[in-house]
């Protein structure tokens, strides 16, 4: 059974917490059952602050992450110690404060081509998730951010190449609209196969163009990768700050009571 949810939060602060503790449930919950939970990463101002609360929160609870494998949904072509690099924000965030042992770290690799990166990324996911022959790796939980044009990963809505390749389980992005233009992207496959897929959207820099794509209609890439999936169960959950949305809903002229959108109380997101 699907479940798309919306859930707003007052601020930045309090959407991370939430972020933070659910992940940190769902961690606990897979690891007890003696697998490995795994977990595709974004970079971006809201991901820096939650991968920092998790890594908070999981020193008092007296956990640790040595049963999480850490991919990531997308990287730039960067060298790993570049600040853009969104490997590096994740090592300075939670991968070093948290001593993740290497062998669990799986990062883009940035400093190569983007067709041999892609390559290798693949094999790499496919190696600790795998799958039948036709099937996409899933993931347990994958975490990202959203640009102002509603991109998510480096999939961009107006993207031809990218929204037209379903069968990747990632890509290479040569001519991405926003610097630097090489890239490396999960595909929509793995996306839609997720068990769960959570977007973080803050800020009013997310505002403009994320309305006017916000209808169901709208070709927005972290829609689309929430279908054809083939898990009997998954979520897809849009987190997002109480002032981006109530402003998304004046401006798209929708209402809390469309059948696409449901406004959940904070609480509830423990249950996802």
């Amino acid at each position: 059974m699907s479940q798309f949810q919306i859930l707003s939060f007052p601020n930045d602060d309090a959407l991370v917490a939430a972020a933070a503790a659910a992940w940190l449930d769902a961690i606990a919950s897979t690891t007890a059952t003696g697998r490995d939970f795994t977990v595709a990463l974004s970079g971006g101002r809201v991901m820096r602050k939650l991968l920092v609360a998790a890594g908070s929160m999981a020193a008092a609870r007296a956990m640790d992450f040595k049963q999480v494998q850490f991919f990531w949904a997308d990287e730039r072509g960067v060298p790993p110690d570049d600040p853009e690099s969104n490997f590096r924000l994740a090592h300075e965030a939670l991968l070093l404060p948290a001593a993740v042992p290497e062998n669990q770290i799986h990062r883009l690799r940035g400093e190569l081509a983007p067709a041999a990166a892609a390559q290798e990324a693949t094999r790499e996911l496919l190696q600790v998730c795998s799958c039948a022959t036709g099937e996409m790796p899933t993931l347990d939980l994958v975490l990202l951010g959203m640009g102002e044009d509603g991109h998510v990963a480096s999939l961009f809505p107006d993207d031809a190449v990218g929204t037209a390749n379903l069968t990747a389980v990632f890509l290479p992005v040569f001519d991405a609209p926003k610097p630097p233009p090489q890239r490396i992207s999960l595909g929509h496959g793995p996306l839609a196969a997720a068990r769960a897929l959570w977007v973080l959207a803050s800020g009013r820099a997310n505002r403009p163009r994320f309305a006017t794509r916000w209808p169901p209609q709208a070709p927005v890439p972290w829609r689309k990768s929430s279908s054809g999936v083939r898990q009997p169960q998954f979520s897809r959950t849009l987190l997002i700050s109480e002032l981006l949305f109530l402003e998304i809903l004046q401006l798209s002229e929708m209402r809390p009571n469309s059948s696409f959108l449901r406004r959940e109380d904070n609480d509830n997101f423990a249950a996802l």
